[in-house]
């Protein structure tokens, strides 16, 4: 991608050379050279395909060749921009924290099914991260009382970050793993997307995986070691008839499914994304 004095690319072509240098790396090459442009020359979607022979400066071409050069890489397109857009929210994301997926959305879909638009409840989101599923629940509940918890220090400074920034203020974070931060307190819903994947799981080295912090992908050899956890403890965190919501793996909903068999809880099922693959299990604490 180059421009000099004597000729100049435009937006179409720059998207052009782009989207053929991405092809045969990402699936989602055209939106990815589309967002990265937006993003490097301060300009919506929009504007792109409005004005497509519209020129390029050659600093504007430098800085989105060099965007480019870092996707090519297997760089998030998230990391490059700083932001993700999750729940209809626009998100700060650092490599600090994971990259907010779509199928995570239906988590935050089968919470808000069990928490009435007017409700006063309180939840709790476990391994917050950029704070994507708090911050989805918090504003489409403002009544509700969400309560977030994370380990690391830099990733509960983005989250705080992005409720700020949304102006959400019934959102707490606080450090610490998993429930650790709730002692002594009870919560109606208690959800996660915590890191399942084994930890000498090959697809860890591979793609965007390589660049999003190992600590919130990786748990144990066979993945499920933080889902252990969180089904042991949440029981003596939840209201009586409280849920408690966890995503997983799509090859291990059979284990997990009897993880909270054997913890007792009732009501228990499993749900698949839109794309068919199995992602969330729910299940519900009845006190004896």
């Amino acid at each position: 991608m180059r421009s000099d004095h004597h000729s100049t690319i435009t937006i179409h072509a720059a998207l052009l050379q782009a989207e053929q240098l991405l092809a045969p790396l990402h699936e989602s090459a055209r939106i990815d050279a589309e967002v990265l442009l937006s993003y490097g020359i301060s300009q919506t979607r929009t504007y792109l395909h409005t004005w497509p022979e519209h020129p390029l400066t050659s600093e504007q071409v430098e800085h989105y060749s060099s965007l480019i050069r870092r996707r090519a890489a297997g760089e998030p397109v998230a990391y490059l921009t700083g932001r993700r857009e999750f729940w209809s929210l626009p998100l700060t994301v650092t490599n600090a924290t994971l990259v907010p997926r779509p199928e995570t959305e239906l988590l935050v879909e089968h919470a808000l099914s069990r928490i009435p638009s007017d409700a006063i409840m309180r939840v709790a989101d476990l391994g917050t991260g950029c704070g994507a599923i708090a911050l989805a629940i918090a504003s489409e509940r403002p009544a509700s009382r969400v309560i977030a918890t994370d380990i690391d220090i830099q990733a509960l400074h983005v989250a705080r970050i992005n409720a700020a920034q949304l102006d959400i203020d019934n959102v707490e974070f606080r450090q610490g793993e998993w429930l650790e931060p709730l002692q002594g307190e009870c919560f109606h819903i208690i959800m996660s997307n915590p890191p399942y994947i084994g930890e000498h799981d090959p697809n860890i080295g591979q793609g965007d995986l390589r660049f999003e912090p190992s600590a919130a992908l990786t748990a144990g050899q066979d993945g499920l070691d933080a889902i252990r956890i969180i089904v042991a403890q949440a029981k003596q965190h939840l209201l009586h008839q409280g849920w408690l919501l966890v995503e997983h793996g799509h090859e291990q909903q059979a284990e997990v499914l009897e993880l909270l068999r054997q913890a007792r809880y009732h009501h228990i099922q499993g749900v698949a994304d839109l794309t068919g693959h199995d992602r969330v299990v729910i299940g519900q604490y009845l006190q004896a």
